[in-house]
């Protein structure tokens, strides 16, 4: 077997099964000021604000990752987390989406020889290993908050992503069944 292929090939998983996540939980919500709501407090995140800190994220990460640091002069972090303008649904998901294209067509253009390479991410040296670790575990956080959320949105008429109450023994649900990988 050939490792870093195997490792490539999983963390390129991985990062497809966060983005179907996100999408499968952003589609249960139906009313559009859900993407706005604030669970309790002023510091608490909505779902467009976790959005556009992703997406944010992601334009700054992933353009001219191998070459350029990850943390662009061009971005406004801070700016992702304001309560400024409100943007539609159409516009959030469109970010959204736009994010992992971008986030993707980059990981799918790595190649094994790529994970030793070296990457900078905010003045830090990072391996493109390192580096996709990190932003796998970051996403994988801001993926959680996200399903939080919506779930909290749908309420009752929340459909499960991954196993349904009740079904742990059952054995009928599994992970390849639904085209993930476990």
């Amino acid at each position: 077997m050939d490792f870093d292929r195997h490792v490539l090939d999983t963390v390129r998983a991985e990062f497809r099964r966060l983005q179907r996540l996100g999408d499968r939980a952003l589609a249960q919500v139906k009313d559009d000021d859900a993407f706005h709501a604030r669970l309790d407090q002023a510091e608490s995140n909505s779902m467009a604000i976790i959005i556009r800190h992703v997406a944010g994220n992601m334009r700054s990460r992933w353009t001219d990752f191998l070459t350029t640091d990850g943390e662009k002069t061009s971005r406004d972090r801070d700016g992702e987390f304001d309560r400024g303008p409100r943007e539609s649904r159409e516009q959030l998901i469109a970010a959204w989406q736009a994010g992992w294209r971008l986030t993707l067509d980059t990981i799918d253009a790595l190649t094994p020889a790529d994970l030793a390479r070296t990457v900078v991410i905010r003045n830090e040296a990072l391996t493109v290993f390192e580096a996709l670790c990190r932003q796998l575990a970051h996403y994988a956080q801001h993926t959680g908050q996200l399903l939080l959320l919506a779930k909290h949105a749908v309420g009752a008429d929340w459909q499960s992503l991954s196993i349904p109450r009740g079904q742990s023994k059952a054995g009928a649900w599994s992970y390849r069944a639904h085209g993930e990988k476990p």
